[in-house]
């Protein structure tokens, strides 16, 4: 079998700065194939730099998606109120569908932390760019010791966010949190976003704090480092830029910079979400041959 039809067809839902940024990665890829791109809007810039790339797109929303396929995977990139709807539209076509809205609903995976699971299952979650920043190395110092409380701050450039981010920030905040807790088992998690208009456009930049019993410095610095490599193996432009270790407290900052693509260096919070979208799908495509 040729390289191209070992592909998996994939569309994706939404139109917006994500549908966009994935799409350009999505041509990228050597293990799919965008067989559609849909939005609601038929003037809108998502889909005229779509088509623009070569890729078919359609403003049907849900219902183009529903009658062009069947598709290997979907990317959800709308908005949190209406996923809901689009998993029951397209849970009986058998595709898998990949939510890159902050609903809480499907498995939550993170890469480099659960990947491993995104294979067995057809509803996946991407919780949300905080938590695919943040989680990986939380996850890692919960590994180290025991979490008590855990407050996370996301800061982006109020560029990045689209009209879908701001209207979904309360279930952004709840279901972050939520995943916070679920993966390093911290009883009190508490998560703040900020937009930020400053010029330049600053970089996307999540800072943490970490309360806990049995701290080992060197354990904790050794697995903060090898978190945010695995990352960078998926989402280059990922960094620590701070790092600080007491008795009872860690303090994290990791930034992340828009790299290799079509996006803005400052729009990292778009960049680190899809990255984990696409290798999941990449990573269904291995699986699947």
């Amino acid at each position: 079998m040729a390289a191209d039809e070992q592909r998996l067809r994939v569309a994706v839902l939404g139109a917006g700065l994500i549908g966009i940024d994935l799409a350009d990665k999505i041509r990228r890829s050597a293990k799919l194939e965008l067989a559609l791109v849909a939005g609601r809007d038929r003037d809108s810039l998502g889909l005229r730099r779509s088509a623009d790339m070569g890729h078919p797109t359609s403003h049907g929303g849900i219902r183009a998606v529903v009658e062009g396929g069947p598709f290997d995977a979907v990317f959800d990139a709308t908005n949190a109120d209406s996923h809901a709807e689009h998993w029951a539209a397209l849970q009986p076509t058998g595709t898998t569908l990949i939510d890159l809205t902050p609903t809480g609903l499907g498995t939550v995976i993170v890469p480099g932390v659960n990947s491993y699971r995104s294979t067995a299952h057809r509803h996946l979650n991407l919780v949300s760019c905080g938590g695919q920043a943040a989680i990986p190395v939380l996850h890692a110092i919960a590994q180290r010791c025991t979490p008590t409380y855990i407050e996370v701050v996301s800061t982006g450039a109020s560029a990045s966010a689209g009209r879908a981010t701001r209207l979904n920030l309360d279930q952004y905040i709840a279901t972050t949190s939520a995943a916070i807790r679920t993966f390093t088992a911290a009883p009190d998690a508490k998560v703040m976003v900020n937009l930020s208009p400053a010029r330049p456009a600053p970089p996307f930049r999540v800072a943490m704090t970490v309360l806990a019993d049995g701290i080992r410095p060197a354990p904790v610095r050794t697995s903060i480092a090898a978190a945010a490599q695995a990352v960078r193996a998926y989402a280059p432009g990922y960094a620590v830029t701070s790092l600080a270790v007491t008795p009872g407290r860690i303090s994290v900052v990791v930034e992340v910079t828009a790299l290799g693509g079509r996006l803005p260096r400052h729009t990292g919070s778009v960049h680190i979400i899809n990255a984990a979208a696409v290798l999941l799908a990449e990573q269904s495509a291995v699986t699947s041959r």
